[in-house]
């Protein structure tokens, strides 16, 4: 910007976050990094410029002052060529000790990297055109959404050009590094709301409206989702958006956000807040103020929520080719399995690898006549089309192995709480079970059937590793986030704990009732019951 920003005209309003963003831009620290701290090393960083690690996509590892970092790199709608995911296999595999996490929001997730190695990984991911910068820092996001978009029979457009034309404006754009906090963006034609529209800071979801006597095919949009520790519901707006108007309202809305978002208290300053207070109303009022006049709402063409699940073997909108979702148990594997993937894409497919929101890898373009030998590949024994039920539907964060915020570990303990599930639990229905270690909820506890967030409990022993259970969530149509229960649970009870709230909803559910329709049906006071009774016994 090249004015003084409205936001600064009063500084003494100001978190010091806001103060350290207008001293020096978050952008800048990427020419610094490069330039300085990678030849000085880690002990060269000051404070402040460590806090703008993250416009690189970078943040410390814990414990802060290892010197080690992680960092997220941006992957628009989750859609990678095999150029790419070797790429970023090559990464993991000389730097990242070999792990590769796939994030809630389609991102690829590395670890124990340093100050040292970040120039040549910035080379390597430009090289095969990629970046890790912004995604991460107070500025617009990876930008999620469908996984499936241009092979998918239930969206109403192809929106990867969209997508692309939104990232492309924003990425590295000064006018908008700094907003008041991070900024979330979700673009998805599918009617089975793929990329989670409602806990996005800003959310486009197919739409038709009848213009000139003629139906044509956009966009609903919706402001101020989001999740952490007070979670909201994004708030659809009086608007219909053709896909040539989409970036100039996302344009629109950011700047609403970067002018009038709080910027005096860093829990108080996601768009979250301020639509909030505003409502929709006087929101699409500014926006209009801004942008012009736009048409009203449409017909809505979201028909339900799938979670963005996608495992098993299922036919293109292309005839004669199939998608192969697989499950990658929290979302994590290793370099030698991500370039196995990219060898099969290549061999079979059309050279691209898709993630999802649920931290999964789909395997797109496979030609029917082949699908079987697809599946005959080794690398798809672990990470299989085919998962037992509470594997497949088990989310989880960093957790406390890297995550400075988080106080419990959490992926390790996700995956045995599965295998315990599936182990102990014959069920024909796949339950969604997100694990957290942290308020912040990047496992997105609160849209589960089931959600646990980690805290610690004082016992004889000292002090263990315990979650708060909550039950009930969901998106799409009827969207609400799941309800705490009270009573926390040791970590080393989670598995059976579980188990037996799972066997009452399926001793009393009706034929066919998902947990949720159950959960709606019983009410939370029915599984607080039933969670106070089993730890009393």
């Amino acid at each position: 910007m090249g004015q003084t920003p409205i936001w600064a005209q009063d500084t003494s309003k100001l978190n010091k976050m806001e103060l350290v963003k207008l001293e020096k831009d978050g952008l800048d620290v990427i020419r610094t990094i490069i330039e300085k701290y990678a030849l000085e090393g880690y002990a060269s960083i000051p404070e402040d410029d460590l806090n703008r690690f993250k416009w690189a996509g970078v943040y410390e590892q814990k414990p802060k002052g290892n010197g080690y970092f992680m960092m997220r790199v941006r992957i628009n709608s989750g859609i990678m060529t095999t150029a790419q995911v070797r790429g970023l296999a090559s990464i993991a595999q000389d730097y990242g000790r070999g792990l590769v996490d796939v994030t809630t929001r389609q991102a690829i997730q590395f670890h124990w990297l340093t100050v040292e190695q970040l120039p040549d990984i910035f080379k390597r991911l430009e090289d095969v055109g990629l970046y890790s910068y912004e995604a991460c820092g107070d500025c617009p996001r990876t930008i999620v959404g469908n996984p499936l978009a241009g092979i998918d029979p239930d969206e109403l457009m192809d929106t990867t050009a969209l997508v692309e034309e939104v990232n492309d404006f924003f990425l590295m754009n000064r006018d908008f590094s700094n907003l008041p906090r991070k900024y979330k963006m979700s673009i998805s034609a599918s009617s089975f709301n793929s990329a989670h529209a409602e806990i996005n800071c800003l959310a486009y979801t197919p739409a038709v409206k009848v213009i000139d006597g003629v139906e044509t095919i956009g966009f609903h949009v919706w402001v101020g989702g989001g999740l952490s520790a007070k979670p909201h519901l994004a708030k659809q707006l009086d608007l219909f958006v053709t896909p040539e108007e989409v970036l100039k309202v996302a344009v629109g809305i950011t700047t609403i956000f970067r002018d009038y978002g709080y910027r005096e208290k860093r829990h108080h300053a996601r768009l979250k807040f301020l639509v909030a207070d505003w409502g929709p109303e006087k929101f699409l009022e500014k926006l209009i103020e801004l942008i012009g006049e736009m048409p009203s709402r449409g017909e809505d063409k979201t028909e339900g929520w799938k979670a963005a699940y996608f495992d098993g073997v299922h036919p293109q909108l292309q005839d004669g080719l199939s998608y192969i979702g697989l499950s990658v148990p929290v979302g994590r594997l290793n370099a030698e399995e991500f370039t196995e993937l990219a060898r099969i894409a290549d061999e079979y497919g059309q050279g691209v690898v898709r993630t999802t929101m649920s931290q999964n890898i789909i395997l797109p373009d496979i030609p029917n006549d082949r699908v079987e030998e697809v599946l005959r590949e080794p690398v798809l024994e672990r990470l299989t089309p085919f998962p037992k039920h509470f594997i497949s539907r088990t989310v989880s964060c960093t957790g406390n192995e890297f995550c400075n915020l988080a106080i419990v570990e959490t992926k390790e303990r996700a995956v045995r709480v599965a295998e315990y599930l599936d182990a102990n639990v014959e069920l024909d229905e796949e339950i969604r079970i997100h694990f957290v270690g942290c308020p912040n909820a990047c496992g997105q506890k609160q849209i589960a059937d089931i959600g646990l967030q980690g805290s610690l409990v004082k016992t004889p022993e000292g002090m263990v590793d315990a979650f708060d259970i909550a039950v009930g969530g969901i998106l799409g149509p009827g969207a609400e986030f799941n309800k705490v229960l009270k009573g926390r649970v040791v970590g080393d009870q989670v598995g059976p704990v579980l188990a037996q709230l799972i066997l009452y909803y399926k001793e009393n559910r009706s034929e066919e009732e998902t947990f949720h329709q159950f959960y709606t049906r019983v009410g939370v006071a029915a599984f607080q019951e039933q969670l106070t009774q089993i730890l009393a016994s």
